[in-house]
């Protein structure tokens, strides 16, 4: 079956909210968006679920809501899965062939990967996903395509995303409790990246960078390749927050302030430029000025993009990032944002739209970079689907949905339906 009649279903299960977007490939190769699910998200904290009926409620929500919209039948979600718990590392791996004569299969390529996913890890953590940069056979270097090729020793060097089991388990369990299977758990920033980044930029080096409500996820790229993946514990949330503090006020109206007069540049407001905010229970209104708003707001989104820049840093890529920095995600929405980043880093910065892989036609909303991680869920469903198919191992049933799991997965799905033969008893 060709991936154009597959219908792939992305579920973002964010801090501040919830999405499903239902989407398909069209003729021209486009995501066409069959319709889309919102609610907001009062189960999960920092990108973690703190609260699974919470999280369940709202799921179905936004389930219900695709569905409708769609008119399709929901049964299997791609989720994105992020929080400051996840962690990642390079790995390098290599299978002896017996027979150098025959081609290398790719048999060879997914012995390699399995091999990578059972590596041993810390009490406590999974490995969530493992990606192959670049192939190495026979030492040599730098090959993206091994299959076909001849050679003795297949290597290659492995990006490896790690986190806890305890995360990874709430998740899947708020989705069964939804009714529905997991097809894929996927690194919110590198769904994210599929949904704005372009070829181009991945090629020439980039920082894809995710501000959400309660977590910031970063996805460094190079020569085409994933290099550096990490999650900073501050989001759009964490901003809110300290409007509410600072001026005194309920978190709906620090919100609301944030969203319609927020600046990440004190200096491009007036100190006679002042907002009222209605009082509380006949108080009279509060006034405060949009310089001190501004002043609020700059002081903790320094200190977000300081620890982007140290992940930078850290990664050893900031002098190969020709494309420089894209944000994305609700919280890349606050005005005069890509000025501070790019005084702060001296990089080239810009907003990443999620509308360059959708097909006209597609809801306007949906073009918000708060949709990027659930658009990208589903670019990154679709294109794990073809894989799969490739390998003749996904089975498809009649309504063109997978039966099952990608195999992609499959071993890590198995270790938590593993967790949960013990545990039964918790799932209603």
């Amino acid at each position: 079956m060709e991936s154009k009649d597959v219908i792939i279903v992305g579920l973002d299960i964010g801090t501040t909210k919830i999405a499903a977007i239902v989407g398909k490939r069209n003729e021209e190769g486009k995501i066409e968006i069959l319709g889309s699910g919102k609610t907001e998200s009062i189960g999960v904290k920092r990108g973690v679920v703190s609260n699974i009926e919470n999280t369940v409620q709202s799921i179905q929500k936004a389930i219900a809501e695709a569905e409708a919209k769609s008119n399709v039948q929901i049964d299997y979600v791609n989720v994105g899965i992020a929080g400051q718990h996840i962690k990642s590392l390079q790995h390098r791996g290599n299978i002896i062939r017996k027979n150098i004569e025959d081609e290398i299969t790719q048999d060879d390529v997914d012995q390699l990967l399995d091999n990578m996913r059972n590596l041993n890890m810390s009490p406590g953590e999974e490995i969530i996903d493992v990606i192959p940069q670049e192939y190495i056979i026979d030492q040599e270097t730098g090959i993206k395509q091994p299959v076909g090729m001849l050679g003795n020793t297949l290597e290659a060097n492995f990006h490896i995303i790690i986190g806890q089991t305890t995360a990874a388990k709430n998740i899947f369990k708020c989705v069964k409790k939804s009714n529905l299977e997991m097809s894929d758990l996927i690194l919110e920033p590198i769904a994210s990246a599929k949904a704005v980044l372009s070829e181009e930029e991945t090629e020439a080096g980039v920082a894809l960078v995710d501000i959400g409500g309660g977590t910031t996820d970063m996805a460094i790229f190079h020569d085409g390749i994933i290099r550096h993946t990490a999650v900073i514990p501050f989001g759009g949330d964490v901003i809110t927050e300290d409007v509410k503090e600072g001026c005194s006020i309920i978190k709906k109206h620090a919100e609301d302030l944030k969203v319609k007069f927020g600046s990440a540049l004190s200096q491009e407001n007036k100190e006679n430029e002042i907002v009222a905010i209605p009082g509380l229970r006949g108080r009279p209104p509060k006034e405060i000025t949009l310089k001190n708003l501004a002043n609020i707001i700059q002081a903790r989104v320094e200190e977000i993009i300081e620890h982007v820049f140290w992940e930078i840093k850290n990664s050893g890529y900031e002098n190969k990032l020709i494309a420089g920095i894209v944000l994305t995600g609700g919280g890349a929405q606050l005005k005069h944002l890509v000025q501070l980043t790019e005084f702060i880093t001296g990089m080239d910065t810009r907003i990443g739209y999620p509308n360059e892989h959708i097909a006209s036609g597609s809801p306007e909303e949906l073009s918000s970079p708060t949709y990027a991680t659930g658009i990208g869920l589903v670019i990154e469903g679709l294109e794990r689907f073809d894989i799969e198919s490739r390998k003749d191992k996904t089975t498809v049933k009649e309504d063109n949905k997978p039966t099952k799991a990608s195999s992609y997965k499959k071993s890590f799905m198995d270790k938590i339906q593993g967790l949960f033969d013990h545990d039964s008893d918790d799932i209603a």
